[in-house]
């Protein structure tokens, strides 16, 4: 699956990067017709420990899955992140299902 990453306001490392594309693929084995994802990594400006922001956008044909997580670190962030899509797909599957 083509994942494209953008980290917003830093550079994120090659392994930060390599470490969400691993996690994305295992969404592959819920579902194979995804088209791509697109995840968005932001830092905000606050004295808060939760500042990392995961966003994440899968599309697949005829929808679009959006999850955005706030936590203390991007793969605390994309590991609930993508937990919470895994459930989005796996019901969207059953429903294609429940209509055949």
């Amino acid at each position: 699956m083509k994942v494209n990453t953008q980290s917003v306001n830093f550079s994120a490392d090659q392994k930060l990067i390599d470490f969400i594309q691993k996690r994305m693929d295992k969404l592959d084995m819920f579902y194979d017709k995804i088209i791509q994802s697109d995840i968005y990594l932001k830092v905000e400006n606050t004295r808060d420990k939760e500042n990392k922001i995961f966003e994440a956008k899968v599309s697949v044909p005829g929808d679009s899955f959006v999850v955005k997580k706030q936590c203390k670190t991007f793969e605390e962030g994309a590991d609930s992140a993508i937990a919470s899509l895994e459930r989005q797909i796996k019901k969207r599957k059953e429903k294609l299902r429940a209509h055949s």
